[in-house]
């Protein structure tokens, strides 16, 4: 009875001190849990508060994107925009895929500020767009029978406001003798109601459009010519700053001919060309964009005017950067070692000194250094007592560029160097003079190769700055000096200032033609750089 009474009282001994554990456990788990969710209940609210408003400004920012690309029947880039926004919300609404919600941003802007102008300056390229080639056929049409008008007898004449709306230029028209007001723009005429005449008879105010006092008007005085304001039959010019009047298109346009017509004269159309041509040869200023082809591509490279001198600015430009970055590399480490000596003295001082060219301005110091080299008033003449026509030829100009390239651009290699040194281990040096090592020998076998590992891909990254450097050239010899029988190259001419007085000289700008150069000149850096990039390779074995 006791055996059977203990042995029935073990297993509740065993199974009660379980028991009262598993409860004690269960409890335990129950405050866990408890602690728990009152740990994560704040986080876990703060992170539903921030998912939301993330997601709020994705599809605001996705409207705000939309709604100009949709009224202008834009459809490629409202697609473009919903792709983008199903991605941002497919990414961000989910509690995984953590990699891609830091890539995603990272990705759209890569290919909003580096593929896309890219992509658009070679579709450029493929277009005759420039200077009269840059709308439509039908805005090509309005503007060759807009700028034809003339003013003819007993034409009616309004009282003229110069106003804006927004941006645009507004012509508030008054006419006196029916007490009306009109609106005109390059769209065409619309009366307007609740507007405020003034003792003359002019609309002083207009709900919607702000006057432009006379000083206003005066300064956009090109713009106030050029505007007409198509009616039927003609449009409304400005006569000086008050008035207006109504005059009559002297060219007209005739589709059944597909041609403009004025006076004996027919200009037919020339699709391949996008512009209206005589028989005659001759051409309306007039014309619209269309495609070429490979036309401006070919032209770059078959065209005598283009062609002929570009060997000679390409290998100039190759010296130009690579004279720049070698330079400006040994200098500001020669300067970094100096300074990085033990027994220097008045070290911030001199790092301050020779930050200073770094933190000016570019623009500012590039045009102070053009009239440093004048030959008559120039500083530096007058300081050493010279007579050098600096900025005069060839070979003292490319000095000339070289010299200001070299004060700007050798604070940055400094400053990365210095950086650089800090980070090279004194044991290595220590170690290598008690084996007897020179400063040479140290410095070359050492120091140098450990500092080309933080200086390589910037010197192929300032390689490639300088190639393209436009300010550098054109702000201090605008190329120049030109020989006296070819104004169109000069001896201190990169690429990219060449392309620039071909793409945009006396015949205007040419965006298709400077688009197809600049092609080739990205080419040309990029191949450069890429070599450049992968010779750096090398440096990855040192240790």
């Amino acid at each position: 009875m006791t055996v059977t009474h203990g042995s029935g009282l073990r297993p509740g001994r065993r199974g009660s001190p379980s028991g009262s554990g598993g409860a004690a456990s269960g409890g335990g788990g129950a405050r866990s849990g408890a602690g728990r969710s009152r740990t994560a209940g704040p986080g876990s609210t703060a992170a539903t508060l921030g998912r939301v408003l993330a997601l709020g400004l994705i599809v605001g920012v996705a409207l705000w994107a939309a709604a100009p690309l949709v009224s202008a029947g834009n459809r490629l880039g409202v697609g473009i925009v919903a792709v983008v926004t199903a991605a941002a919300l497919y990414v961000y609404l989910s509690p995984r895929r953590l990699p891609p919600k830091y890539l995603l941003p990272t990705t759209l802007l890569l290919l909003a500020f580096q593929v896309f102008p890219v992509l658009y300056t070679m579709s450029l390229a493929l277009t005759n767009i420039g200077d009269g080639h840059l709308g439509t056929k039908q805005e090509a049409i309005a503007a060759i029978e807009a700028s034809s008008v003339r003013r003819e007898a007993g034409s009616a004449e309004y009282r003229l406001t110069v106003a804006e709306q927004g941006d645009a230029l507004v012509f508030l028209l008054a006419d006196p003798a029916r007490r009306r007001a009109y609106a005109g723009t390059g769209d065409g005429l619309r009366e307007i109601g609740g507007a405020t005449f003034g003792p003359g008879g002019r609309v002083t105010a207009a709900e919607g459009y702000t006057v432009l006092t006379p000083a206003q008007a005066a300064a956009r005085g090109e713009e106030v010519d050029s505007l007409s304001v198509p009616v039927d039959g003609g449009a409304i010019r400005a006569q000086g700053l008050t008035r207006a009047y109504e005059g009559r298109a002297t060219l007209a346009y005739d589709a059944d001919c597909d041609c403009v017509k004025g006076g004996n004269r027919v200009w037919r159309a020339d699709d391949e060309h996008g512009r209206f041509t005589a028989p005659d040869g001759g051409a309306l200023p007039q014309g619209w964009k269309v495609g070429v082809g490979w036309a401006n591509l070919t032209a770059a490279v078959t065209n005598p005017k283009i062609n002929t001198h570009f060997l000679g600015v390409f290998a100039w430009n190759l010296f130009y950067a690579v004279a720049v970055v070698g330079l400006t590399a040994a200098l500001g480490v020669a300067a970094a070692l100096v300074l990085h000596h033990p027994r220097m003295r008045g070290v911030r001082i001199y790092r301050t000194l020779i930050v200073l060219p770094y933190a000016m301005p570019a623009f500012a110091m590039l045009l102070v250094w053009r009239d440093m080299f004048n030959t008559d008033f120039g500083l530096v003449n007058r300081l050493l007592g010279l007579d050098v026509d600096w900025l005069g030829t060839p070979l003292t100009a490319r000095a000339s560029v070289l010299l200001v390239q070299l004060w700007l651009g050798f604070p940055y290699m400094f400053l990365v160097a210095t950086g650089a040194l800090q980070t090279i281990p004194a044991e290595y040096l220590e170690a290598a003079q008690v084996d007897g090592a020179s400063a040479w020998q140290r410095f070359r076998t050492i120091t140098l190769p450990l500092l080309l590992l933080a200086l390589a891909p910037l010197l192929v990254s300032s390689f490639a700055f300088n190639f393209n450097n436009f300010n550098g050239v054109f702000l201090v010899t605008a190329g120049g000096p030109f020989p006296s029988d070819n104004p169109t190259v000069g001896a201190t001419d990169l690429l990219i200032t060449y392309t620039f007085r071909l793409a945009f000289g006396q015949q205007g700008a040419q965006y298709g033609l400077a688009s197809a150069i600049s092609i080739y000149v990205y080419l040309i850096v990029a191949v450069i750089s890429v070599a450049g990039f992968r010779r750096t390779r090398a440096f990855k074995e040192v240790r």
